[in-house]
C-alpha cells in the first residue's frame, strides 16, 4: 500500500484527502517511480470536478507528470537502472509515493535540476513541442501567437519558439503576467482583457498576421483567429477553456486563406505516439536544458500535504508557470 491524494467525490478542491491505495506493480516494460515531486495541470482540475474522467486502464489518482528515482525495473527493461533520477509523462498517478509508467513515457533529469524543476517540464513542454511543431509546423522566422502565455504549456512554449528562431507573440490576463512573458522572450505581450485584442497583435506583426496559433481558449475567439490567421495558418486546439459553441464560425476565411484547424489532446494518445513524441523531444529539446537555452518555470512548490491550496491557485489563475506538488 502507498499514500495518495483521492478524490473524495467529484467537485471542489475541498474533495481532495489522502488515502492508502494499492502500490502499483510494473509491467514487463515498465519502471516503478519513487516520486519526489509531481506538477499540477488544468487536467488535474478537469478531472477532480469530474469532467474528464482517465482513459480505459489509467491510475484513478490525479497526476499527468511526475520526477523521482527509479525503485524497480520490469522484466523487459533495458533503458533504466534502479537508482536512476528520471521525469516522466504519465496518464494518471502522479500525486503518490510510488508511480508505474512504460519505459519509452520516461526522461533523465538534467544534471543540477531539483526534482520540482523536473516535474515541471514532461506535460508542459511535452504539448508546447506536439502543438508548434508536430502539428503546428512552425519553423524559422514564423509567428506564433500563444494564448495563456504564462501559463505551464505557454511558457515551454515561449522558449522553444524562440529556440526555433520563430516570433513568439502572446497574449496574458494581467501586466503583471504581461511582463513576466516578456522576460520569457515573447516578442510582443497584448491583454487579452482589451476588448480588441486582435488589433493589437496584427499591429505587433505589422498588419501581416501569425502562422501559428495555439489556442486554449476555444469558441470566444473563433473570428479573432480567423482574422489573425495569414495564408496557410495553422491554428492548433488544444482546449475549450472560453467554450466549445461559438456564436458564428464563418467558412469563407477558412477557404480563403486555406486555414488548417487542427484539434489535439496528449493523455489519450496511444503509447506509440507519446513514445515517438517522447524521443523526438529527447533529441530536439532536452539538450537546451543543459545548454541554458530551456529551463522550467516555476511558479509555486506546495508540500503535497497542501493540494487543495495548490489547486485553489491555479483555479484563481494566480499562477506564472508551473506549480507543482513535492512529495519529499
Amino acid at each position: 500500500m502507498m499514500k495518495a491524494v483521492w478524490i473524495e467525490r467529484p467537485g471542489s478542491a475541498d474533495m481532495l484527502t489522502f488515502k492508502e491505495v494499492p502500490r502499483p506493480t510494473c509491467g514487463p516494460d515498465e519502471i516503478l517511480i519513487r516520486v519526489e515531486a509531481a506538477g499540477i495541470n488544468r487536467a488535474d482540475l478537469l478531472q477532480r470536478e469530474g469532467k474528464y474522467p482517465p482513459p480505459p486502464g489509467a491510475s484513478p489518482v490525479l497526476g499527468l507528470e511526475v520526477a523521482g528515482v527509479v525503485e524497480s525495473l520490469g522484466a523487459n527493461v533495458t533503458k533504466w537502472r534502479v537508482g536512476d533520477r528520471v521525469m516522466a509523462l504519465l496518464s494518471g498517478g502522479g500525486y503518490a509515493r510510488y508511480a508505474a509508467v512504460h519505459q519509452d513515457l520516461v526522461m533523465p533529469v538534467p544534471d543540477g535540476m531539483s526534482p520540482e524543476q523536473a516535474a515541471a517540464i514532461p506535460e508542459a513542454f511535452l504539448t508546447a513541442w506536439q502543438c508548434l511543431f508536430w502539428i503546428g509546423r512552425l519553423s524559422r522566422g514564423e509567428t506564433v501567437l500563444i494564448h495563456a502565455g504564462a501559463s505551464g504549456v505557454g511558457s515551454a512554449a515561449i522558449q522553444l519558439a524562440n529556440k526555433a528562431g520563430a516570433v513568439p507573440v502572446v497574449t496574458a490576463g494581467s501586466d503583471e503576467k504581461l511582463e513576466f512573458c516578456r522576460k520569457l522572450g515573447a516578442k510582443a505581450a497584448v491583454n487579452r482583457r482589451e476588448d480588441a485584442w486582435e488589433e493589437r497583435v496584427l499591429e505587433a506583426t505589422g498588419g501581416r498576421g501569425v502562422d501559428v496559433v495555439l489556442d486554449f481558449v476555444g469558441a470566444p475567439y473563433v473570428e479573432k483567429h480567423l482574422k489573425l490567421l495569414g495564408s496557410d495558418g495553422r491554428w492548433v486546439l488544444i482546449s475549450l477553456l472560453g467554450g466549445s459553441r461559438p456564436e458564428r464560425f464563418p467558412l469563407a476565411p477558412l477557404l480563403a486563406k486555406r486555414i488548417q484547424l487542427t484539434a489535439t489532446t496528449l493523455r489519450a494518445r496511444s503509447l506509440d505516439y507519446r513514445s515517438r513524441l517522447v524521443a523526438d523531444f529527447i533529441d530536439g529539446a532536452l539538450p537546451g536544458f543543459k545548454a541554458g537555452e530551456l529551463r522550467p518555470v516555476i511558479d509555486s512548490v506546495f508540500p503535497w500535504e497542501d493540494v487543495r491550496d495548490a489547486h485553489l491557485r491555479m483555479e484563481a489563475n494566480l499562477n506564472m508557470g508551473k506549480i507543482v506538488l513535492s512529495v519529499r
